[in-house]
């Protein structure tokens, strides 16, 4: 996820193989019962900015919103508490915070909560070990299951894993398994102080695999910062269908493979008709794993690794020369990583035409285009102009051995994650058009 910059590997310290039986059969059971009753659940996706008391709620539909960062609007807890969480395919263990502060939004408070249950130390959910973690558990004073988060930007966070009931659509999932996070320290203080995060990986304690679902659809407008979130089966009639792209597997564990993200073979890149040539073993993983594409929703922009993104850099420049004036600041690189931007008169409010950039996957394609290629820095004035810089940046920078596809390049897709048949799937569609058909309009 993007807590204010590039968020790449979670460590957990606690270990979870497998929940109870009830508590499994009990999740299973009002999956079931919810998808016998519709076949999906629809949130709608808004800005951060927007309140969610401003926003329709019918019993089936709930705010999803999108600015820095993808955030779902939940309730939590019995009596439901109002809740805010980033949306993050990079990330399994949801956490929200449990601070005890007044007067904060999105602030979950579990003594208010009758159906709040911390999971003790020496409960099955706590001391089972996977593959997937590699801490040791730890115990808090109170001798509950400890949990910590942390993130590449430095970030972390930490608190008790715990269980309650998360309300979709127009049932109570009881028992879902979240961390109860009460302490910690961030780079962004708006994302770590008003959000949680709902963790949507394959793993087992991710919120997609506790409610049973198959699949997950999201569409992200890039008119109005609203979108779809739906849970289930998309089959709508103005719905393009989708190219799919297989899952890469590895058939053993590798050091910097993630084996629960949604990695894709990745193919190429064109920056308008021309194919730039790159040699296919960089765009796979290696021996070790490093190099492998994940598409992931909680980190905002693209970042490819050196060699490829160098290769892109030279073209993008070579092919908007005379079109763009360049920054012209060699000390100024945005997030770490982004280092080609560019000076845009504050009076300008469109972009010359630019060459698209197209992300080439077994199967599938993301094209990127126009406004999507360039962001506009917040804050950043130079004389009469503003500093946009180009949504690419290099991993290398990050020192991250990973391809990662972020949310800012899948606006106005349809990206449809099929666990069941180990797959993603695209088709590019008008996100805002596909909010009103689906009644989530504001």
């Amino acid at each position: 996820m993007l807590m204010g910059s590039l968020k790449f590997h979670i460590i957990y310290s606690v270990f979870i193989l497998i929940l109870n039986f009830m508590f499994m059969c009990s999740v299973f059971v009002q999956a079931k019962q919810s998808n016998q009753t519709s076949n999906s659940i629809m949130f709608e996706l808004k800005t951060k900015k927007i309140q969610s008391g401003l926003m329709t709620r019918p019993d089936n539909k709930l705010p999803f919103h999108h600015n820095v960062s993808l955030t779902v609007s939940l309730l939590v807890g019995t009596p439901p508490q109002p809740v805010s969480m980033v949306l993050d395919t990079g990330s399994e263990l949801s956490w929200l915070h449990c601070k005890k502060t007044p007067n904060v939004d999105s602030l979950f408070e579990p003594l208010h909560s009758t159906s709040y249950h911390p999971v003790p130390c020496t409960s099955p959910v706590c001391r089972a070990r996977t593959r997937d973690f590699t801490l040791p558990v730890s115990c808090d004073p109170r001798k509950l299951c400890h949990a910590t988060v942390s993130y590449a930007d430095m970030s972390s966070m930490e608190g008790t894993l715990a269980m309650d009931n998360f309300k979709m659509g127009g049932s109570s999932v009881p028992g879902v398994v979240f961390g109860c996070m009460d302490s910690g320290s961030s780079t962004s203080d708006d994302d770590s102080r008003t959000t949680g995060l709902l963790g949507m990986n394959r793993g087992s304690l991710s919120f997609v695999t506790q409610m049973n679902y198959p699949k997950f659809s999201y569409c992200i407008s890039g008119q109005d910062s609203s979108g779809v979130l739906l849970f289930g089966e998309a089959n709508f009639p103005w719905l393009k269908a989708r190219s799919y792209t297989p899952l890469v597997k590895v058939s053993s564990p590798l050091p910097y493979f993630d084996q629960i993200a949604y990695s894709v073979q990745f193919e190429g890149i064109k920056v308008g008709n021309k194919l730039l040539s790159l040699p296919k073993s960089i765009l796979q993983p290696d021996h070790t794993g490093a190099g492998q594409t994940m598409v992931d929703s909680g980190t905002q922009f693209t970042f490819l690794l050196g060699p490829a993104y160098t290769a892109l850099k030279n073209e993008f420049l070579a092919q908007t020369r005379g079109r763009l004036m360049e920054l012209g600041d060699p000390n100024f690189v945005f997030q770490g990583a982004m280092d080609l931007c560019y000076r845009i008169p504050l009076s300008q409010t469109f972009y010359p035409p630019l060459p698209t950039v197209t992300l080439m996957f077994q199967g599938a394609e993301m094209s990127v285009s126009a406004e999507r290629l360039l962001y506009r820095v917040p804050g950043e004035v130079r004389g009469g102009y503003g500093v946009h810089c180009f949504t690419f940046g290099n991993s290398d920078l990050l020192g991250v051995e990973a391809y990662i596809i972020g949310h800012h390049h899948q606006q106005n897709m349809w990206m449809e994650f099929d666990l069941e048949n180990s797959r993603v799937g695209l088709a590019e569609v008008r996100c805002d058009l596909a909010s009103q058909r689906l009644g989530l309009g504001l």
